[in-house]
């Protein structure tokens, strides 16, 4: 264990201080394990911006899509795409590089169903959302980080969290079948946004805590999930407020 003198001040990053009380592995390995998660978290919003920009400016992809039926039946393929991918990747989330070339696709396949969610978006709501998703994260994995350091635990999140979440995908099929107008797309923006801040929360806890270094795949696509989700909810909500 790391025993550490309260009065003594230390560099957070140096790799010499424990991340949280209790903490008995070595601070070195946790955190050159969380940069690597941040580091490829980073190379797929990086991919996912330039493919969804690609797919935003220019017109005819999104145009294919949207007018033919090739274009449809591409697009539900792109949407399932990704949840396809979570089944080889659980069984080589460990094989190098197998698991890299995986998750590429699925960061792919997800980043055109982005881009084609933001074709006909206007560019305001897209950069207002933007830039708070960033705002927001930044923010609270400074808070996480800063809380774990002082004792606090998050993991009592994680059925609070699963309950909603299916909450949250009811009512979304239930808006696809009956539209219940602009107020309630608002309210499931909002609701969505709070229940994925609180899994970025939830998330990074275990990033730092719980997370076994082999586990890497799974610790990055929760957290870029849990950003996508956010952008995507808040874009919602900019989208209603111009209707």
């Amino acid at each position: 264990m790391w025993n550490q003198p309260p009065f003594r001040k230390t560099d957070v990053e140096s790799g010499s201080t424990p991340l949280y009380p209790m903490m008995v592995e070595s601070p070195q390995l946790r955190w050159a394990f969380i940069r690597k998660i941040y580091s490829i978290i980073t190379i797929q919003l990086l991919a996912t911006i330039a493919v969804a920009a690609t797919v935003v400016y220019v017109r005819p992809i999104s145009t294919f899509f949207a007018t033919t039926g090739a274009g449809l039946a591409l697009y539900i393929l792109l949407i399932i795409t990704p949840f396809i991918m979570l089944f080889p990747l659980y069984y080589y989330y460990q094989k190098h590089p197998v698991n890299l070339i995986l998750l590429g696709i699925f960061t792919i396949s997800f980043a055109f169903a982005i881009g084609l969610t933001c074709a006909y978006t206007s560019g305001k709501a897209i950069l207002e959302a933007a830039i708070l998703t960033a705002v927001v994260v930044v923010s609270l994995t400074l808070y996480t980080f800063w809380a774990a350091r002082r004792g606090y635990d998050f993991n009592f999140l994680g059925p609070f969290l699963f309950g909603a979440l299916i909450v949250l995908l009811f009512f979304g099929l239930i808006q696809a079948f009956f539209p219940l107008g602009r107020t309630s797309m608002m309210i499931y923006g909002c609701v969505a946004s709070i229940i994925f801040c609180g899994y970025i929360v939830f998330d990074t806890d275990n990033l730092i805590k719980r997370y076994s270094y082999d586990e890497y795949i799974w610790a990055s696509i929760a957290l870029y999930l849990d950003i996508i989700n956010l952008f995507l909810s808040l874009l919602q909500i900019f989208r209603a407020a111009e209707n």
